[in-house]
């Protein structure tokens, strides 16, 4: 078997296996509406993972996500309250997710901090800020052009999905068959060789947190519009199950390996996890417990071939 196809279709098995186990115990589950829930709820997920596999390719980890993605939520909201045109909200939102990842890019490029390191650091504050800032508030009375974007629900829904897969289609063209994208693996592969070719291996790590703050943020903005109210600490854990998409997707934390196709069925088995927890009757908490599992088992399966390699 190619090893490039071996995780995207042990994905696919282990997704099979879930859905045959919720089709004997709780067929409610394959209700038309639970599914499109579980399809809509994925997207903004899908959306933060495809930063966090650009940051893992370079051999770098961006634990902010969560708090990236919480900050830009409410000041999007706060944006649209006071009077701001929907547009004008999300460019702004946008470009302050950006500009939070460049602040990670730069401690991470320039400054030279281990990613996890500064990226916690970052995680920390942003959270914290935001918590003395809101004190645990919710944006209320939203005006009705911001939910659904302004859509039917039901259009609104389907433009959430689509974007989502839009900016998944365009990362993966750019990674495939644009000479940034071959970068950012050459970079994650060898750093020291991408300098020799006339590289700048900072400038690309810089470029992939604010990559990674800019799709944290349009996931806030994919998952403001499904509710009235925006609740201040709906990133919490966002990280967490970014990352698991993308390394039990195919991306190497050991760098400049991922696979794109991979990553998405790993957002679509852990969409699928929480709410089969809960048809299931099992405790949500365990949840969690499950994502750290897959993290580990996916370092672990990745950790073993580079071990067999001669």
């Amino acid at each position: 078997m190619n090893t490039a196809w071996a995780r995207p279709l042990s994905l696919l098995g282990a997704s099979a296996v879930l859905l045959v186990l919720l089709a004997f115990r709780t067929p409610g589950f394959f209700d038309a509406s639970n599914l499109l829930s579980i399809v809509v709820g994925a997207a903004p997920l899908l959306v933060a993972a495809i930063g966090a596999t650009l940051v893992i390719v370079t051999r770098q980890i961006d634990v902010s996500i969560g708090s990236i993605f919480s900050v830009c939520a409410v000041s999007a909201g706060l944006l649209v309250n006071s009077g701001a045109p929907l547009p004008l909200a999300m460019l702004v939102a946008v470009l302050l997710g950006a500009l939070l990842g460049l602040f990670n890019g730069l401690l991470v490029g320039v400054v030279k901090l281990p990613a996890i390191v500064a990226s916690l650091g970052t995680m920390v504050i942003w959270r914290e800020m935001l918590r003395w800032w809101r004190e645990g508030e919710f944006v209320h009375d939203l005006p009705p052009g911001f939910q659904w974007f302004g859509l039917s629900q039901s259009a609104g829904q389907i433009t959430v999905v689509v974007i989502a897969l839009l900016l998944w289609v365009l990362a993966s063209f750019v990674l495939r068959f644009v000479h940034v994208g071959r970068d950012i693996f050459l970079v994650g592969s060898n750093p020291d060789a991408a300098r020799l070719l006339g590289l700048r291996p900072t400038r690309v790590v810089v470029g992939v947190f604010v990559a990674s703050g800019v799709t944290a943020s349009l996931a806030a903005l994919l998952a403001s519009v499904r509710f009235g109210d925006i609740d201040p600490g709906a990133g919490a854990g966002l990280e967490l199950r970014a990352i698991a998409a993308a390394v039990v997707g195919g991306a190497a934390v050991s760098g400049g390996r991922a696979s794109m196709i991979g990553m998405l069925l790993g957002v679509l088995l852990l969409s699928i996890i929480g709410p089969a927890l809960v048809f299931l009757g099992v405790q949500p908490q365990w949840e969690r417990v499950i994502q750290g599992l897959i993290i580990l088992i996916a370092v672990g399966a990745d950790a073993s071939v580079r071990r067999s390699r001669p």
